[in-house]
């Protein structure tokens, strides 16, 4: 059945990758991100892209009116904007993370309030928040991301139970390790930090394991991702959480069932 579909940060990655997909199913695919000219060929294949930045309550009123006045209803909201934020809680700057917080977690708290009432007047929809692997676990000098993915976490398990009664699911996407920019832009904001921090060792070495796993075979494809997001775009029952990538599911696994002190041991052994 075909459907129309919201996706966020799809200029990219697990985004785009997807959207090309769900394009070829047959459905009708909007895509929105801030870098418009880097989905033009989506365009090409039969998409809607549109220029919106998730922080910006007037950009997403006026990509939500446009889909509902051409198509007259939405039946799947992807929130799927979001970036890493790495550093030391010492040395990131608190407007940093307020960053972090506003495309991460406020970003999708607006679409979500903006594309509901449409939902609830038809008794029908799907939407599915972008958490991670992050969102259950946690890495040194991750403090800002895993926090903002964690607090993705609560948020979607509350609107789960709010929406129930309007026939609305709820679905949680919990990358693990998938070969994007995540890396790129994870490294980016080390070069940002003080060349003399106290935490540059620590550092350097997660930057060196980001070099590794995005050169070698450490990443999944986004691929699987877009063969998760069609599951649940075509399910009328679909799970309220998607655990896929590379190291998604034995990670959160240790951290649920071996304990603090053990898998703080795991993952600083790693560093």
């Amino acid at each position: 059945m075909k459907k129309v579909i919201l996706i966020t940060g799809a200029s990219s990655g697990m985004g785009k990758e997807t959207a090309k997909k769900l394009i070829q199913e047959g459905h009708i695919v909007y895509t929105v991100a801030r870098r418009i000219d880097q989905m033009e060929d989506l365009k090409d294949m039969g998409g809607h892209p549109i220029k919106m930045d998730v922080t910006n309550e007037e950009d997403i009123q006026n990509v939500v009116d446009t889909i509902v006045k051409e198509q007259g209803k939405i039946d799947v909201l992807w929130n799927n904007a979001g970036f890493g934020l790495y550093g030391s809680i010492e040395d990131v700057p608190l407007d940093e993370a307020r960053k972090q917080f506003e495309v991460n977690v406020f970003g999708m708290a607006a679409m979500t309030q903006k594309v509901v009432p449409i939902m609830r007047k038809a008794k029908a929809g799907t939407i599915i928040n972008t958490s991670s692997m992050g969102g259950k676990m946690y890495f040194p000098m991750g403090a800002w991301y895993h926090a903002s993915k964690h607090a993705v976490e609560g948020l979607s398990d509350c609107l789960r139970l709010e929406l129930k009664q309007f026939n609305i699911h709820v679905v949680v996407l919990e990358p693990g390790f998938i070969a994007t920019e995540f890396g790129s832009v994870l490294l980016d904001g080390f070069n940002k930090l003080p060349k003399d921090s106290a935490y540059r060792d620590l550092m350097d070495k997660i930057m060196e394991g980001t070099k590794k796993a995005a050169q070698g075979n450490g990443s999944s494809k986004p691929t699987v991702i877009s063969d998760s997001i069609s599951k649940i775009v075509n399910s009328n029952n679909p799970k309220t959480r998607y655990r896929v990538g590379k190291f998604a599911k034995p990670m959160v696994w240790m951290r649920t069932y071996l304990g603090d002190d053990l898998f703080d041991k795991i993952v600083m052994s790693q560093m």
